[in-house]
């Protein structure tokens, strides 16, 4: 891999996607639903439950959601039957861009982002199109000015099965294959002392595209923003790589 998509950077940067907490709780819960509908209720035996429960609480969602989103997921609360789908396309400026979603309505969540891309100078692709620029992995984020020792990092996670461990700025970032080995690399994690501030699944591009000019760096940022703010859209990711000074103009 090439390099982390820096989405998650622009997401930070213009502070708008977290700061709405009930759509973030409704994105988590969605989540939580799918993976106790696919693995079962009990996340001693559903890793992707058992993380999914990890990153709902380090969000601050309060126990009673999270227990409701369980019972919806294995059937034992009312609730819409979610369908996990994973839509693909390009933002202006040749920029790859893979849309998590979970959606009760195939058809309309596709017809609604298919608008989306298409009102933000995009467009949205056949499946296989973009998602081989990317691997599906775990990634772990930490705050570097924490004062955490990187070296202690890297000995910890990589003993416990981690791929990768690199620094971005003041972002210590761990990648791990997508299976068992995110629980167990932020459980070492957690038995060293050492705090870290995201533990998810995520798409990493192998190479990044980068955006050189202002007006199509703002017609991307616009296009990802509106796609994460869609109710079906639980991530966004994408190859994109922004300038610094062009991340401050953009939008």
């Amino acid at each position: 891999m090439a390099g982390h998509s820096r989405w998650s950077k622009v997401k930070h940067f213009k502070g708008v996607i977290d700061q709405r907490r009930g759509k973030l709780f409704s994105k988590l819960s969605k989540e939580i639903s799918v993976a106790s509908k696919l693995g079962g209720g009990d996340p001693n035996f559903n890793p992707r439950l058992r993380q999914s429960i990890a990153t709902a609480r380090g969000e601050s969602m309060p126990s009673d959601n999270i227990e409701r989103a369980i019972k919806k997921g294995t059937g034992e609360l009312e609730g819409a039957a979610y369908e996990e789908m994973l839509y693909e396309g390009y933002a202006p400026g040749g920029v790859a861009v893979l849309v998590e979603a979970a959606t009760d309505n195939k058809n309309r969540s596709a017809a609604e982002l298919r608008a989306l891309f298409t009102k933000h100078h995009g467009n949205l692709a056949g499946t296989g199109s973009v998602a081989w620029m990317f691997h599906h992995k775990g990634v772990i984020t930490l705050d570097a000015a924490s004062g955490v020792s990187e070296d202690d990092v890297i000995l910890v996670a990589l003993d416990a099965g981690a791929e990768d461990v690199r620094t971005h700025e003041d972002v210590i970032e761990i990648v791990t294959p997508p299976d068992n080995k995110l629980h167990a690399v932020t459980h070492a994690l957690e038995q060293a002392k050492i705090a870290f501030t995201s533990a998810k699944l995520s798409y990493l591009p192998d190479n990044l595209a980068p955006v050189t000019d202002a007006a199509v760096a703002e017609q991307v940022v616009a296009l990802l923003e509106a796609l994460d703010d869609h109710d079906d859209v639980q991530a966004v990711h994408a190859n994109l790589d922004l300038a610094p000074e062009l991340l401050a103009k953009a939008g």
